[in-house]
């Protein structure tokens, strides 16, 4: 797990009219929540945020947030933005518990596809059906993300949750609910297998009702 720190600072005035003049003046209204202590109130850079959010790291790993000195960690729980603009609005953080296990979607990164069989053919689609998985972890067992080795990929393969090659402590909730919630994650296929043609005997079917059509208009 590596070691992710932002800084903020504490609120003391929170309420919607607020909350604007922190973002006019480059700042970012958040909250810090969970654990033995009461949610907090604090503002961030919107500007360093901003640039740390363009991580993937920022979404699924444990971060060190230093408030004021004091650090504590957190997960980011959820982040609004502008609909247009390149500004935050809010983020919720949630203390973690270092002897609690998590749950986070993490991401997956898909290795040498192009150097497989699969991937070299003209004719074969490589479909991700996923491009990210929930674990469940101890903090400090949390990946940043899960590789997935496709160099050996050839077409008809499909790549199944249980196929993940996991770090020791981490696993898949959703693999204990039962084999048909271990889905696909990558499927090789020919790229001609969705294209449906007509059956044999419609095709057929349609020569003597066109005659008919043409012999009513007679």
């Amino acid at each position: 797990m590596s070691d992710h720190t932002i800084k903020a600072t504490g609120r003391n005035v929170e309420g919607k009219g607020a909350s604007r003049r922190l973002r006019r003046s480059g700042s970012i209204p958040a909250v810090v929540y969970g654990g033995t202590s009461e949610p907090r109130a604090i503002q961030l850079d919107q500007e360093k945020i901003w640039v740390a959010s363009q991580n993937e790291w920022f979404y699924s790993s444990i971060l060190s947030l230093d408030i004021e000195g004091t650090s504590e960690q957190v997960l980011l729980r959820d982040m609004q933005r502008h609909p247009f603009k390149q500004i935050i609005m809010h983020m919720d953080f949630q203390r973690v518990d270092a002897n609690q296990a998590i749950r986070v979607a993490v991401p997956l990164h898909f290795l040498d596809e192009d150097k497989s069989p699969a991937g070299k053919a003209a004719d074969v689609v490589v479909l991700h059906e996923l491009n990210e998985v929930t674990v469940s972890c101890l903090p400090k067992d949390l990946p940043e993300f899960l590789e997935i080795d496709l160099s050996a990929l050839t077409v008809g393969d499909i790549i199944h949750l249980s196929d993940l090659k996991l770090p020791k402590g981490v696993e898949i909730p959703e693999l204990k609910l039962g084999k048909e919630h271990d889905v696909a994650i990558v499927i090789a296929k020919h790229g001609q297998e969705d294209v449906e043609e007509p059956a044999a005997d419609e095709a057929a079917a349609e020569v003597p009702a066109a005659k008919a059509a043409k012999k009513d208009d007679k």
